[in-house]
């Protein structure tokens, strides 16, 4: 005897459909979960760096109008500023306006600038990054906790020889990186002026 096969049956399990409900929340909850981790992202990386560009030509020719730079808000919460650093800061006189300059005295120091030379408490101060020599006069005393700062195009640059010395607590940080444009993209270099003997 043949065995009897019996026809397919019309009662087969369905396959379960998504419901167009579900599907529209796990699309927010996902959008919700990437905006949150973007916004994280974002606030952490601005409590750290600070993004400038460079207006002017005062920091010629190490920094150029139109570069972007990212400082590093970091760099003096676990240590102070140098001579030499090149720094982002709010304009004593205006802190609505961001500057970019370098360090060339620190607290406690008189700055005397002629003959094209500046001198630190009497030593002369070798600067490798500027290409012409400084053509104004004058001496400045830098209070404890401020800077005195000015801009390698020593001549064409309004800085603490004109506005006086910069308070530690208007420093946003210091320059580290150029990002834009390409062909200037790297590390900021930094070359450390050195007081020779008077």
């Amino acid at each position: 005897m043949e065995p009897y096969e019996f026809p397919p049956s019309s009662l087969e399990p369905e396959t379960p459909q998504p419901s167009p409900g579900k599907g529209c929340f796990r699309f927010l909850l996902d959008l919700l979960e990437t905006v949150l981790i973007s916004l994280v992202l974002f606030l952490g990386i601005n409590a750290v760096t600070a993004r400038v560009r460079v207006e002017g030509e005062s920091m010629m020719p190490n920094f150029i109008n139109g570069e972007f730079i990212i400082v590093s808000k970091l760099a003096y919460r676990f240590g102070e500023p140098q001579r030499g650093d090149v720094v982002v800061f709010r304009l004593p006189r205006d802190p609505s306006q961001d500057y970019i300059k370098r360090v060339i005295g620190l607290p406690g120091e008189t700055i005397d600038i002629h003959d094209g030379q500046v001198f630190v408490n009497g030593y002369a101060l070798q600067e490798p990054y500027l290409d012409d020599k400084t053509r104004y006069t004058g001496t400045w005393y830098v209070p404890e906790g401020t800077l005195f700062v000015l801009g390698d195009n020593r001549n064409n640059s309004s800085d603490s020889h004109s506005w006086g010395p910069v308070p530690l607590e208007n420093i946003i940080g210091k320059a580290v990186f150029v990002y834009w444009p390409p062909e200037a993209l790297g590390l900021v270099d930094q070359p450390m002026p050195v007081l020779a003997s008077p």
